[in-house]
This record gives structure tokens, C-alpha cells and sequence, in this order.
């Protein structure tokens, strides 16, 4: 009996340890990656108000004792598919999970079409993204040449403190810049070439996506051309008890502009909070063109203050393009909070300047057998940004499932000071801007089939701008006339709908309204003391319809069709209609007080063949016609067509609805995949177009030449090596547009004399070397055959052969 009894209790105490044993174990989870099955480390996995949290160790494996049975469990890690599931569920799985990892990569994740994130094989549209790795090998010095890169977007620079972004045939104010959802383009943004991009700062940027062609139903006024979405670092929150702390500095330096580089970010992570500091310094000598190419280009002279005096002087090194020296300091501070998992703030503060830099191309022109500038030169440019912005990601609403909500505030300051070549004279002008923007976008999901995205936007803008005369030899200041009317506002005010219907995976419909109603008001009694205008006021007052619709449609996994037609418009701004300036040498461009909105429609076919991944070919062709084009053209004051300005006899021109625009193109894309280690990327992209002139139609002038790069990349363990060519067409005499026939001084001579824009290619060769998983060297070597060529409407040269070396530490 007591051997029973013994026997009985074993049994029921072996019965007892295997079920406590079982639960022990049930209560660990493993997290492996669908397909292969692989252990996937680092998963952070927590409950909806972030109280509790656990993370996957090297085996994917992590212990769920801290949540409760019904409790939701998320689970996330950058690389895959966010995942939520209960506790019960999970045990229903024998503790074993499975995340998808996000194949198509961080690239093919789309934000800027609908403010929420798409994936790209859903949008009509063409969508170039550019992510961190890709900045990182490409070592950018600016947002202009990050932008470059991208081989899509043409850039132009009339300094080296400059870029002006092409897109399509279309530039300046007709195309948007965003920073982080916000909207940069501001009332003074002019249809001469502008430098904005370049206060973005390219080692703050996580990501980029160029969208090519007409963005208006969801950014309204100005993205006629395309809309370049800058998307900065995110601070990241810790998913363990300890602080995470992490960061990157980086140093680099380039031969062609001696360029000193230095940078550091630094994220510090808490459960609920994160902040993230960035800070870059860049200083810039003058920058040194190439050996082989043109003599037009070289600087064999220059302007110096001598004595009291202005002298001409020779250059030492006519490849030295004196002066273009500047440097920039950018600063960024971002704040995260995420009480819980559907409900995220984020505080954001920028602020770049530069210092004062040469306006280049002004420098060169010349005036007889001598110069006509002295002094040419921008001031600071400045840009601060202040934004808040409150995401939802999840509701039981029934107007929405997610909501997001930005407000903001930006200042941007520029200035300019000119003087003629031995005149004591010294025209100063200055402007202010600041902008309150304030957006309200929404998402919700009708059906598994259809979402539906809208929003609502408010912008308002207050320009301040001053002009004065210096005389530098009797030490005295006059007031001048201003470049814009100080105290000129312009608002716009805009609602609009998008719509995604998605049967199936390989059929995707889209379709967008927006309604924009822009209202400006200029005042130029000031100025009427030096103008003499016919009127004292100026306003404009007008609204605005766009629309998208396309289809995606995937028959096969092999091919992919697009098709999209979309109108767009830009309402004229304040530099449309109070601005004051020397447009070119013997002009004076005046405010016009008759201005309506110019109108674009265009639309888009797009082929995208993959061949088992081995050979993806990806081609697209548009048309856009603009009605009512925005153009500097002739122009009558008090009947007269010539006026003072500036103690010179000036033709008058003003920004008239003069003109009609018809810009179409052809771009290809070409993948090849030798084998996992090697591939080759090329781009071409071919633009024409043509506008009314008075009845003769005539080049656009920003219609680039035909462009494009080829990269040969190896990429093994821890080296990435990649040759590439960039070349560009040449523009002939009769292909260059009547503004720029003006300015040959900035252009090389054909046979004939006459002005051209020679064709170029450079040889081009770049190293990335990962040390460790702290350290990264890169080194690159551009232009090895140190060419000299000025890429076409540039005012300034472009580097010759450069060597640029740079060191990353991530800790």
C-alpha cells in the first residue's frame, strides 16, 4: 500500500512539473521571419499604452509573463511588417510568430501622394524615392546635389551657394518643396532660379521622393511640375527599460572646393519620449573647374577694392572661379512623444543660414572691354521652421481612421547688395517672410477594397522688404525703392478629396478634387514715389478646380501599366505682382496689378517590365500643355517703355498671362542583375517643349538637355563599389530659349560665334567601406577626367576632377 501510495504521488508530482514546466515554456515566444524561418532579434514587442515592453534576443526569443491573457501585443521592427495580435492568440500559435519582412524595402513606401504611407506599385503617377543609403554613398554637399543624384531631376546652379531643381521642363515656382509634410514654397518664390533647397540640410534627410509631374490636388498652387518631399530623421523611442542612446558624426572633406564637413546627430530614446539633435557645418573655398573643355568658362580676371578703388586684376589660375567661397551651419531639434501606440506628437524646430555668398554668374558679365558689377552679392540666407504635428493612427470614427494634424510657422530672410564697377553707389535690399501654415489630413478605409483620403489647408504670408542706397565714399544711406511692396500678404485657403479603389492586387484606381482659393494684396504707395505707377494697389482674388484620376494595372507579374491625367495651377504670388528688379542687363521688371492663375494639364503613360528580377525595365512619357503661362514679357508704364532704375536706362517688362507652353518627354529606366553581388542602374531622360512667343513658338527655358548616369555596382561584405557616367546633350543655337540668348556670356561659342550649350559626360568612381558596424569610410573620385563644362543655364562652372573623402561613426 505504501508503495502505491509512493508511486501514486510521483506520478502526480512528474504530472504537476511537466504542466508547470509546459507553461514555463509557453509563456516564451519566438519570433521568426516568414519564409525562412530565420530567428529575427531585436522585435520590440509592447502593449497599447507602451507600460509594458519585452525585446526579441539574438534567438528570437522573449518571455510574455508581464502581459496579460487578453492584452494586445504589438510587435515591431523596421525591417518587417508591424504586427498586433492577444496574448491568447498567440498561445493559440504555440508561441511561435511569424513577421512578413517588408520586401519591397523603405524605397518603395510612399508618403507624399496622400500624406499617409502607400506603397508604390499603387500610385499612377512616377515616384523616385531616395533613401538613406543612398544619400550616404552619394555624399551630397547639398539638398540641390542630393536632389542630382537621383538621375530625374536636372539642377542648375548660378553660384556654388545654389540649385535650382528642372523637373520635366518645369522649375522655381512651379515646382513645391516640403519639408516633413510642411510646405516650403512661400509668396516671394520668383520664376528666376532659385536657391531654397539648399537650406535643407542632406545629412538630416531619411528619405526623399521626387514626385514627377503635377501634385496639385493634394499640394495646391505651384506643383504643376513635380513635388520634392524631404523627409528628416525621426527621433526613435526605446522599447527596453534603459535609456537608448545612440547617433552618428561624420567629417568630410573635398578637393575641387576644399569643402570641410562636420556633422553629428544624437538620439536619445525613452519609452514614451525621444529627442533628436542634428547639427552640420560646411565651409566652402572657391571652387576650381576643369582642365579639358571650353576656354569660354575660364575667369581670367576679377574685381578687387583697391585703394579706395576698383581694379580689375588677373586671376593667378583662371580655373579658380573667384570668388564663390561661402559655408552654412544647419540646426535641427525633433521631439516624439507616443503615449500610446495609435497616438504619436512630434515637435519640430530648424534653422539654417548661410553667409553672405557671390552671386557668380552677375560677376561675369561684362560691359565693354571691362566688367559691370564690382559687387554682387546675396546676403545671409536664412530659414527657420517651427512645426507641430499630432498623428492617430487608429479610430472607431466614423469619418476616419487616421488623422493627422500639422501647424506651422517659417521666417525665411535673403537679401542682395550690387554695385557697379567704379561707382560709389550700393543698391541694398532686403526681405522678409513669414508663413503660418495649418493641415488637416485624413484617411479612412470604406471597404477592404476602397480608401478615402481628405484634408483641409490654410496658409497665410506677410512679406516685408526694404531698399536702400549706400554711397560707400561719402558714408550715406538714402531710401530705394524695394524689390516687393513691404507688407504685401498672400493667403490660400483649400479643401480636397482622393480616392483609392483596389479590387485586387493587380488593379488600382485613383482619383483626386481639390478646391484652392488664393487671395493677395500689394500696396504700393511707397514705391510710387520712385515708380510713378498707374495704380497703388494690386489683388489678386481667385479660385481654383484640379483634378487626378490613373489607373495602375499589373496583368502579370512581369508587367506593370500607368496611366494618369491631372490638371494643375499656380496662382500668381507676390513676386508675380509687386515685383521690382534688373531682370537681365538694360531691363527693369515692374509690379502688374492684371494677373490670373496660369493652368496645366498633362498626362502620363508609364511600362514597367520586370523579367524574373534579372532585367527590370521601367519607361514613362507625358505632355503637360500650361494656358495662360506666367512670363516675363514687354511691358508699358504711363506709355512708356523705358524708365530709370538704378541710374540706368531700362526696358520695361513685367509678368504678364502672355504666354502657352507645350513640354512632353520621354524617360527610361534600366536594372540589370549580373548576379547578387553585381548590377548596373541606368537613366535617361528626353525633354522638348515649346512656348508662344508672340506668335512664334520658341524654346522653353527650362526645358534641359537630354540627361542621364549609368552605375556599375559591386557589393559584397563590407565593400560597395560603383563606376558611373553622367552625361548630358548639347543644347545648339536655335535650341536655346530667347532669355538665355541674352546672357551668352555664361554660354560657350559655336563655329558661328553664337552662344551654345555643349554636350559633356564625366567618368566617375565611388568606395564605401563598413569597417565595423561603428565605422564607415567613403571615398569617392568625380570627374576623373577633369572636364571643364557648365551644365546648361548655369552660371558657374562645374567641379573638376574631385576627390571626396568622408568618415561616418555610428554609435
Amino acid at each position: 500500500m505504501k508503495m502505491y501510495i509512493k508511486v501514486k504521488c510521483n506520478i502526480i508530482f512528474n504530472v504537476v512539473l511537466f504542466l508547470f514546466l509546459q507553461v514555463s515554456f509557453s509563456q516564451t515566444i519566438t519570433v521568426l521571419e516568414e519564409g525562412n524561418g530565420q530567428p529575427i532579434p531585436s522585435v520590440a514587442l509592447y502593449n497599447l499604452k507602451k507600460t509594458k515592453y519585452v525585446v526579441t534576443d539574438s534567438v528570437g526569443k522573449a518571455k510574455l509573463d508581464k502581459f496579460n491573457p487578453r492584452e494586445i501585443i504589438f510587435f515591431q521592427n523596421l525591417l518587417y511588417e508591424k504586427m498586433q495580435l492577444r496574448k491568447f492568440e498567440i498561445a493559440e500559435n504555440n508561441y511561435t510568430i511569424y513577421l512578413t519582412p517588408k520586401i519591397e524595402g523603405l524605397d518603395q513606401i510612399v508618403i507624399s501622394v496622400s500624406k499617409f504611407e502607400q506603397s508604390k506599385r499603387d500610385i499612377p503617377q512616377s515616384i523616385v524615392s531616395i533613401n538613406a543609403k543612398d544619400i550616404t554613398l552619394a555624399n551630397p554637399q547639398t539638398s540641390a546635389d542630393l536632389l542630382d543624384n537621383s538621375g530625374n531631376v536636372f539642377i542648375q546652379k548660378s553660384q556654388m551657394g545654389g540649385g535650382s531643381p528642372m523637373i520635366r521642363g518645369f522649375s522655381t515656382n512651379r515646382l513645391l518643396i516640403t519639408v516633413d509634410g510642411v510646405r516650403m514654397n512661400n509668396a516671394i518664390f520668383r520664376g528666376g532660379n532659385l536657391q531654397n533647397v539648399i537650406s535643407i540640410d542632406p545629412l538630416s534627410v531619411q528619405s526623399t521622393e521626387v514626385t514627377l509631374g503635377a501634385g496639385s490636388v493634394v499640394y495646391g498652387s505651384d506643383a504643376i511640375g513635380g513635388v520634392m518631399s524631404f523627409y528628416t530623421k525621426k527621433p526613435q523611442l526605446s522599447y527596453k527599460d534603459e535609456l537608448l542612446i545612440d547617433g552618428n558624426a561624420l567629417l568630410r572633406y573635398s578637393t575641387a572646393n576644399m569643402e570641410k564637413t562636420g556633422h553629428f546627430d544624437l538620439n536619445l530614446g525613452y519609452k514614451k519620449w525621444a529627442f533628436l539633435t542634428n547639427v552640420s557645418y560646411t565651409d566652402f573655398d572657391d571652387l576650381r573647374m576643369g582642365s579639358n573643355g571650353p576656354d569660354d568658362y575660364l575667369r581670367p580676371e576679377y574685381v578687387i577694392r583697391q585703394n579706395g578703388e576698383d581694379v580689375i586684376v588677373p586671376n593667378n589660375d583662371p580655373q579658380i572661379q573667384k570668388p564663390t567661397a561661402y559655408s552654412q551651419i544647419n540646426l535641427m531639434q525633433k521631439i516624439h512623444y507616443e503615449p500610446s501606440d495609435n497616438l504619436k506628437f512630434d515637435f519640430g524646430l530648424y534653422f539654417t543660414t548661410t553667409s553672405d555668398y557671390p552671386r557668380y554668374d552677375r560677376l561675369l558679365r561684362p560691359r565693354g572691354e571691362t566688367l559691370r558689377s564690382a559687387e554682387w552679392e546675396y546676403g545671409p540666407q536664412q530659414w527657420f521652421m517651427g512645426n507641430a504635428q499630432i498623428t492617430k493612427t487608429t479610430s472607431s470614427s466614423n469619418l476616419y481612421d487616421k488623422i493627422q494634424a500639422t501647424v506651422a510657422y517659417q521666417n525665411f530672410k535673403e537679401s542682395r547688395r550690387d554695385r557697379d564697377f567704379r561707382s560709389p553707389l550700393r543698391e541694398v535690399r532686403e526681405e522678409n517672410v513669414d508663413v503660418i501654415s495649418f493641415n488637416l489630413d485624413l484617411e479612412k478605409r470604406l471597404s477592404q477594397k476602397t480608401s478615402f483620403f481628405y484634408g483641409l489647408e490654410y496658409l497665410y504670408n506677410i512679406v516685408g522688404s526694404e531698399g536702400q542706397e549706400e554711397n560707400i565714399e561719402a558714408n550715406t544711406i538714402a531710401q530705394n525703392i524695394t524689390r516687393y511692396p513691404d507688407g504685401a500678404t498672400w493667403q490660400s485657403f483649400a479643401a480636397y478629396s482622393s480616392f483609392k479603389y483596389k479590387p485586387n492586387s493587380r488593379f488600382v484606381f485613383q482619383s483626386g478634387l481639390r478646391y484652392n482659393h488664393v487671395i493677395a494684396n500689394a500696396d504700393f504707395t511707397e514705391n510710387n514715389e520712385f515708380l510713378n505707377l498707374p495704380f497703388n494697389d494690386a489683388e489678386v482674388n481667385t479660385g481654383a478646380l484640379t483634378g487626378t484620376a490613373g489607373i495602375t494595372w499589373s496583368p502579370s507579374n512581369m508587367i506593370q501599366w500607368k496611366l494618369n491625367a491631372s490638371t494643375a495651377f499656380r496662382a500668381p504670388n507676390i513676386d508675380d505682382i509687386g515685383k521690382v528688379f534688373d531682370s537681365e542687363p538694360g531691363s527693369v521688371v515692374v509690379p502688374n496689378n492684371n494677373l490670373k492663375a496660369e493652368y496645366a494639364y498633362g498626362g502620363e503613360l508609364g511600362l514597367k517590365l520586370n523579367f524574373d528580377n534579372a532585367v527590370i525595365l521601367d519607361m514613362a512619357t507625358y505632355y503637360t500643355f500650361l494656358d495662360n503661362a506666367l512670363i516675363r514679357r514687354d511691358f508699358e508704364l504711363n506709355g512708356d517703355t523705358e524708365i530709370i532704375y538704378d541710374g540706368e536706362l531700362s526696358t520695361v517688362q513685367a509678368i504678364q498671362n502672355a504666354s502657352r507652353a507645350w513640354i512632353y518627354g520621354f524617360e527610361i529606366g534600366a536594372e540589370i542583375n549580373f548576379s547578387d553581388y553585381l548590377k548596373m542602374r541606368s537613366q535617361y531622360n528626353i525633354i522638348g517643349g515649346t512656348e508662344d512667343n508672340n506668335g512664334v513658338e520658341v524654346p522653353v527655358r527650362h526645358v534641359a538637355p537630354n540627361f542621364g548616369r549609368t552605375h556599375l555596382v559591386w557589393n559584397r561584405n563590407k565593400l560597395l563599389l560603383d563606376a558611373f557616367l553622367i552625361y548630358n546633350n548639347e543644347l545648339s543655337f536655335n535650341q536655346l530659349a530667347p532669355s538665355e540668348l541674352s546672357k551668352d556670356y555664361l554660354y560657350a561659342s559655336d563655329a558661328n560665334g553664337n552662344p551654345y550649350s555643349p554636350s559633356w559626360h564625366t567618368v566617375n568612381f565611388r568606395a564605401q567601406y563598413f569597417w565595423n558596424d561603428k565605422f564607415t569610410f567613403t571615398a569617392s573620385l568625380e570627374n576623373i577626367t577633369d572636364q571643364r563644362y557648365r551644365p546648361y543655364s548655369s552660371g558657374i562652372a562645374a567641379a573638376g576632377r574631385n576627390l571626396i573623402l568622408a568618415f561616418k561613426y555610428t554609435l
